[in-house]
């Protein structure tokens, strides 16, 4: 395994994909040896300095793939296992069979929305590792075309396997809980949720936008909450976010929500939930809200219509007129709403992480009969 995104406590995508599966796994009859990628230290060798996760790899990643690329199709890192699982994009040759996870092309289909530091030469190296991987997990059926195009991934060594939620979701949060969690933060139940890390393809921007097209008797009734951290490229969005709460709007950010329950409790404590995203692999938050019972407006956009399947609202993300249309809807709509949550249940309810980790198990055992 490789340590999951952690940055200051909070857990990005891949790191709740990769916890997940240190979870999950191990029911699957698979022993789990978890490693990270130590920090580079210049003229040092590789030591467990800022590891969080398991045990330290023999090396920094850089190091490896420097040395890789100084001497192709001869080095390999030594690893005490049958195969192992990279979880996000640092990949090297091993001397064990290698199975990544790619969550999706964003970076070189669409640089402009990613972290500008080092881009091109991220994206150069990743193109460089990715062939290294002797099998391919993919998230969503639509992630495949992408992978295929940006870095020539051979489409028969893909499966795709969903990612999902922990089974403690689909079990009704205890109410008292809730109401201290939402009291803590000073919300009333009912509010617009939104889930993810500021950044461009978040699009909350324009959510923004189509919740001050709401009735202002609506707005005032129901907040519009936005739990995300700062990401790259934000500046302008927090700076709107931080207008609209100094002209008297009831808008709410959350930026250092860390723990686990806590979340949980603030999408148990929503009327909506809205995920307008321009581009996902996957879109986990969408599966959150499902099994929260929380009927949810998404967008229709790269894998989302794969994963909600017709549970939710599904709209334009470029549309800011039909998007507040759709979170009027679901706002004031018994009946929508009604649907929404049931179709969204029943599509949690087949969306878990054990799934995830039984059909990752199976890949496994393909991958090591070859």
């Amino acid at each position: 395994m490789i340590e999951p995104g952690l940055t200051g406590g909070r857990l990005d995508g891949i790191g709740v994909y990769t916890r997940a599966l240190l979870r999950h796994l191990p029911r699957t009859g698979c022993t789990v040896l978890p490693y990270s990628w130590p920090r580079p230290r210049m003229g040092k060798s590789a030591s467990g300095e800022g590891i969080s996760i398991g045990q330290p790899m023999p090396q920094s990643f850089e190091k490896a793939s420097l040395v890789d690329l100084a001497t192709p199709g001869a080095h390999r890192v030594h690893m005490p296992a049958d195969l192992f699982h990279v979880t996000d994009y640092r990949i090297v040759r091993m001397d064990c069979p290698v199975v990544a996870t790619l969550h999706d092309a964003l970076p070189i289909k669409y640089p402009e929305w990613c972290n500008p530091r080092l881009r091109s030469v991220k994206n150069w190296l990743q193109r460089k590792a990715t062939a290294k991987a002797d099998h391919v997990i993919a998230l969503s059926y639509f992630a495949i075309d992408e992978l295929v195009e940006c870095f020539d991934v051979n489409p028969q060594r893909v499966s795709v396997v969903y990612c999902g939620v922990d089974d403690e979701w689909l079990e009704p949060a205890d109410l008292e809980a809730v109401a201290a969690t939402l009291a803590e933060y000073k919300l009333n139940p009912g509010y617009f949720l939104t889930v993810g890390t500021l950044q461009p393809r978040k699009n909350v921007g324009r959510l923004l936008d189509a919740w001050l097209m709401l009735p202002k008797a609506l707005r005032d009734e129901r907040a519009l909450v936005v739990v995300g951290a700062r990401g790259w490229r934000c500046e302008e969005l927090v700076a709107r976010l931080q207008a609209a709460q100094g002209q008297g709007e009831n808008v709410v950010w959350l930026d250092k929500v860390t723990d686990a329950q806590a979340l949980r409790h603030l999408y148990a404590g929503a009327g909506v939930f809205a995920f307008p995203s321009l581009y996902e692999g996957f879109g986990i938050p969408v599966v959150e809200a499902f099994a929260s019972r929380v009927p949810v407006v998404a967008s229709n956009a790269s894998s989302l219509p794969e994963v909600t399947q017709g549970a939710a609202l599904d709209v334009d993300p470029l549309d800011t007129a039909l998007l507040a249309e759709a979170l009027h809807t679901l706002a004031t709509n018994n009946a929508e709403r009604a649907r929404c949550i049931a179709a969204g249940r029943a599509r949690a309810e087949q969306l878990t992480w054990h799934a995830t980790a039984r059909q990752t198990a199976e890949v496994y055992r393909t991958v090591l009969s070859q």
